[in-house]
């Protein structure tokens, strides 16, 4: 009676995973396919006048990859007048002195030695805050994280989009290394569930209440960051980029948000699952925003939607073998269907990293680690061991 109880709970629950993916595929905003993707949209025309910008990058310990990021910064051919202002937020590995050494043969950069945090920041909003302070006046501001690597055009192909649509906030996803055996499992991942929470087409929309950002790569008008309260209003937020999206859509002002192909990259290595796991429990019961009913709500719906459905499916195969053809055909086609369905919509994401499209069949494990992830993410809230950056 207990058996038959539990199978069909899991027929139950084969057939709502099912219909979920079904809704995902079908969503009219298309948050599988990943667009709009910057580089394939038509080209801006050239404003008028080239605004002022200036360019601030919040850095912690991040000399390996200042060597390569800030001179691809200074190599943009921005036609306007514009500048680089780094703020050292009290590393420990020598950033600034990597910085002070490419400063030294670049006037464009100028490098800041970051104050002790105050009470109520987070580090990387503090750091942006005092980068502001120290550049002066500019039309648009454009935060970049120390790790993310621009091609020559980003800077002014951002500007004339903005310029062109009005926008108050034009942000690139930048493109996430994607290598190593971890990085293959778990950044494609990342980038799918980023898109199924925000989807891109639905934060474009002025209409829609749906809005987000991704904080590598953030072309921001100065006077709409002031009409938004400024930073010292996202000052705690651990997920600043998404917050500071919903207080500028929230003025009415009209935001845009796509993925890199190649123009805006990610040069940080993520040589371990362990690696990946720290990035992403860093924000995951944030988003959550610390509500334990939240928590196990996603825990239940990642359980349904990634490791049910293989599972279903080889319990379907076992049970035909015993010669249970009820019970196998009541769990093995729905948990197959809901796989089939998933590896088609997380299908795209793998392809953009350059991974072979059977790649798509490895999501449910992925998933099933975001969970765990999750659940760390609050176990750390709890024991109060949040990152303050």
């Amino acid at each position: 009676m207990v058996c038959e109880a539990l199978l069909l709970a899991a027929a139950s629950a084969g057939g709502l995973a099912l219909l979920s993916w079904l809704a995902v595929i079908f969503d009219p905003a298309r948050p599988w396919d990943l667009r709009p993707v910057g580089e394939d949209e038509p080209a801006p025309p050239d404003p008028v006048a080239w605004p002022r910008v200036a360019v601030l990058v919040p850095a912690r310990n991040e000399s390996a990859s200042l060597g390569a990021t800030l001179p691809a910064l200074l190599a943009q051919d921005y036609p306007g007048e514009w500048k680089i202002v780094l703020v050292d937020d009290r590393s420990d590995d020598g950033t600034a002195a990597v910085a002070r050494r490419v400063a030294a043969r670049e006037g464009r950069l100028t490098v800041v030695e970051g104050a002790g945090l105050p009470a109520g920041w987070v580090g990387k909003v503090w750091a942006l805050e005092q980068g502001v302070r120290v550049a002066g006046p500019a039309e648009y501001l454009l935060l970049t994280d120390a790790d993310i690597r621009h091609a020559p055009g980003s800077l002014r192909r951002l500007v004339a989009e903005s310029e062109a649509a009005g926008l108050a906030l034009n942000s690139r996803m930048a493109r996430l290394r994607c290598e190593s055996g971890p990085e293959r499992l778990l950044i494609p991942p990342f980038l799918f569930f980023f898109n199924l929470l925000y989807p891109m087409r639905r934060v474009n929309e002025p209409e829609s209440k749906v809005a987000a950002s991704a904080g590598g790569c953030e072309l921001l008008r100065h006077d709409a960051l002031e009409l938004a309260g400024g930073l010292v209003a996202i000052r705690g937020e651990i997920i600043d980029d998404v917050t500071l999206a919903r207080r500028t859509k929230r003025l009415g002002e009209p935001i845009r948000l796509s993925v890199s192909r190649r123009d805006v990259e990610s040069l940080r290595v993520y040589g371990s699952a362990g690696a990946v796991w720290r990035m992403v429990r860093r924000t995951a019961f944030d988003e959550l925003r610390y509500s334990w009913l939240l928590l196990a709500g996603t825990l239940l719906a990642l359980l349904v939607l990634f490791p049910l459905p293989p599972l279903l499916a080889l319990a379907g195969v076992a049970l035909a073998a015993t010669g249970d053809w009820g019970w196998a055909l009541a769990l093995g086609p729905a948990g197959l269907g809901a796989w089939v369905l998933m590896a088609f919509a997380f299908r795209r994401t793998v392809r953009y990293f350059g991974l072979p499209g059977a790649w798509a069949w490895t999501l449910p494990l992925g998933g099933t680690l975001y969970g765990g992830m999750t659940f760390d993410s609050a176990l750390r809230h709890l024991a109060r061991k949040s990152s303050p950056w």
